[in-house]
């Protein structure tokens, strides 16, 4: 039967893809997304862009770190169940070890570890990795002029601060509006404080990834009003620590949560608030998954997804204008980002008629979509 067949890499392939990408995404999400693009649409081919664009938009509309929802759908999309925990597990842990070791120097000397100059240098590169995951991946998502019209009106909603959430249905709207009308026509329409508990610790953490849609400064709100203000687990200079360290760290932007953990309960509040906040990425992810092909089989909800993934490029593409504002400073980080850029895309123009030659396995159980991926 086809869901027998294999799926393509190894568990222990894919458990090495996403150890090394746990340790080397510095960024944030969007720079994280770009590195999955590049590493498994360009360089090894185990999805197609459709496909990854797919996940993408299903990600962003999933509460919970979207980078870290991406890995793990990426890992049910090659091995099911066992891949969907070992490529999330793989790209959590790296993460949460280093926060863990940068948490326990914190609680020794009260600061965080000197890192500006190192971060001087690798901003710069990070936009230039973006840029061509954007360009990349845009070049698929964009079907028809229609598509880069909702595409140009995200954007302009999300710089003018929009939220993501309206920004994704606006886009969603948008693409299927061609296709509801036609149909109209036819009359068709559709401070450590007091001592703290384990479980209440997880279940802190388990209710923020259950419902947290958005930026690390979302992130911020959402541990600042419970931990701060309600609990009084943490000060706002803790917090903000907290934050920062999520922030340098290689991985999810979500490891704050094992800095907290840290701070308030040692190693073991350290693993238990990293698995309270992750753990609802893995059940969402799971549910979508069987979710999803059905969707690109309806060709209304198939033309929605389409303008989620265009609107969630169009965040992408944001997130990368604000990152740069921050990180290209002067004219050496320019000059940084944009020889990195040129370079990045000029070898992408240069591996893409050999992906396009030999496409990559794919699973036709999970990838039913009636349209060929856009050359």
């Amino acid at each position: 039967m086809q869901n027998e067949e294999p799926l393509g890499p190894s568990l222990w392939e894919l458990a090495l893809a996403f150890l090394k990408l746990g340790t080397i995404a510095f960024g944030g999400p969007a720079a994280h997304i770009a590195l999955m693009e590049h590493e498994f649409v360009t360089r090894r081919r185990w999805l197609t862009r459709e496909q990854f664009l797919d996940r993408l938009a299903a990600s962003n509309l999933l509460p919970g770190p979207s980078s870290t929802e991406m890995a793990i759908f990426i890992g049910y999309e090659k091995r099911r169940l066992p891949g969907l925990l070992i490529a999330g597990l793989c790209f959590i842990v790296p993460a949460a070890l280093i926060v863990s070791l940068i948490a326990a120097a914190y609680v020794r000397y009260g600061s965080l570890p000197q890192v500006n100059a190192v971060f001087y240098v690798l901003k710069p590169v990070v936009i230039a990795v973006i840029i061509q995951a954007l360009w990349n991946l845009a070049r698929t998502a964009v079907k028809s002029r229609w598509l880069a019209v909702a595409g140009v009106i995200a954007i302009a909603l999300y710089a003018f601060g929009m939220h993501e959430l309206v920004v994704l249905l606006v886009a969603a709207l948008l693409a299927v509006a061609p296709l509801l009308y036609s149909r109209a026509r036819r009359s068709t329409l559709l401070a450590v404080g007091s001592p703290v508990h384990l479980a209440q610790l997880f279940l802190v953490f388990a209710k923020i990834g259950s419902v947290l849609f958005g930026s690390g400064y979302v992130l911020l709100a959402f541990l600042r009003a419970d931990l701060v203000d309600r609990l009084h687990w943490l000060t706002e200079k803790q917090l903000l620590d907290a934050i920062a360290v999520g922030q340098i760290t290689p991985g999810p932007v979500f490891t704050t949560a094992t800095f907290i953990g840290y701070l308030v309960g040692g190693p073991a509040g350290a693993a238990v608030a990293t698995a309270g906040i992750f753990a609802p990425a893995f059940f969402f992810v799971a549910m979508s998954s069987v979710i999803l092909p059905r969707i690109r089989r309806s060709p209304v909800a198939a033309s929605m997804l389409d303008g989620v993934v265009i609107g969630s490029l169009a965040l992408m593409a944001v997130v990368a204008w604000q990152l740069g504002r921050a990180a290209i400073v002067d004219l050496p980080t320019l000059l940084i980002a944009a020889v990195t850029a040129f370079l990045l895309l000029r070898r992408g123009t240069r591996l893409r008629p050999r992906a396009a030659s030999t496409p990559p396995e794919t699973s036709d159980s999970t990838s039913p979509s009636p349209r060929a991926p856009a050359a």
